[in-house]
């Protein structure tokens, strides 16, 4: 399902104001369940998490830091609750499908050691014993059974927090406060739109850019995506020169069906095009067409890269 738009609008429509009852009990029993202490680590825990359903970048921001770490010549797993997949007991990534064990997984995978499982506790002990010596969760915010070192808030610059009110009332998964007293950084992706940047409070912001793996100067393209915002990466796509005749937006997670692919090829070679979608939606299409498809990834494009750098110094417990 996608989300109402009404949770992204910056004022509160009348919907939002007659599930706000709803809304707060979401967020106190968040609160209840997030003053439970978690599981602490004999390793360094990072999170890259978000208050917001949907996607904001958390799981480019894990890959950009796990390549990172790598540099750092340490040994980084990472973990994640495998979300679109079957995958509920602690389990290492090797050779499952998407449909398994979700989506951002698979990608993951081909970074670092990945383990998917919902008890993230559970999750990180299977990992550390395999020989982790740091851990980063893709999100995980709101989940206490492993306490986190550093987390980074992931804020998309376009969407933001939306109403700034918890499910159902709005796309927060708990209030804003209570997400920032528990974040040490803040990682805003793309231009600040939504006015993000004065929101933060105490939180040092870190910004980067999306960028396209690919030079697409002149290329006309026809974008599909199942992601949290899909005409984000038409506007990646564009900005790294494509013509972007259209992009067709599914669910977040969306299982591509034969007849939903064979609707974007048709439609495709209707506008002279090549069909393109992101690495994380080539994880679930049909085995038929995955060579019909052109893939495009995106990375981050630190405005300051010292500064993530620092950040992760800190997060490492590395004296400066």
């Amino acid at each position: 399902m996608n989300a109402p738009d009404f949770w992204w609008r910056p004022q509160p429509s009348w919907q939002s104001w007659l599930l706000a009852p709803f809304g707060a009990l979401y967020a106190a029993i968040t609160a209840r369940r997030m003053a439970q202490p978690g599981w602490r680590a004999p390793v360094p825990v990072i999170c890259c998490g978000n208050p917001t359903v949907g996607g904001s970048g958390k799981t480019t921001l894990a890959l950009d830091i796990g390549a990172r770490l790598r540099a750092r010549g340490r040994k980084p797993a990472f973990l994640l609750r495998g979300y679109g997949g079957t995958q509920l007991q602690p389990v290492r990534v090797s050779g499952q499908s998407a449909a398994d064990i979700g989506d951002e997984a698979l990608l993951l995978a081909a970074c670092a050691p990945t383990y998917v499982g919902a008890d993230r506790a559970a999750t990180a002990k299977l990992a550390i014993a395999d020989g982790a010596d740091v851990l980063v969760l893709d999100d995980g915010l709101q989940n206490p059974t492993l306490a986190k070192d550093f987390t980074f808030m992931v804020v998309d610059g376009a969407a933001g927090f939306g109403n700034a009110r918890p499910i159902p009332a709005g796309p927060l998964r708990e209030t804003l406060p209570a997400a920032i007293a528990r974040c040490h950084a803040a990682v805003l992706i793309g231009a600040d739109a939504a006015g993000i940047a004065g929101q933060l409070g105490r939180l040092p912001v870190l910004t980067a850019q999306l960028h396209a793996d690919a030079d697409l100067t002149g290329r006309k393209l026809y974008a599909f995506a199942g992601i949290g915002r899909p005409t984000k990466f038409g506007e990646t796509l564009a900005a790294a020169g494509a013509i972007v005749g259209r992009v067709h937006a599914f669910p977040d997670h969306h299982p591509y069906s034969v007849a939903d692919i064979s609707q974007v090829l048709a439609a495709a070679a209707g506008l002279g095009a090549t069909p393109v979608t992101t690495p994380k939606d080539a994880t679930r299409l049909p085995a038929l067409f995955r060579d019909r498809v052109e893939i495009v990834g995106v990375r981050l494009a630190w405005t300051n890269p010292d500064a993530i750098e620092a950040a992760l110094t800190r997060a490492l417990g590395v004296p400066a």
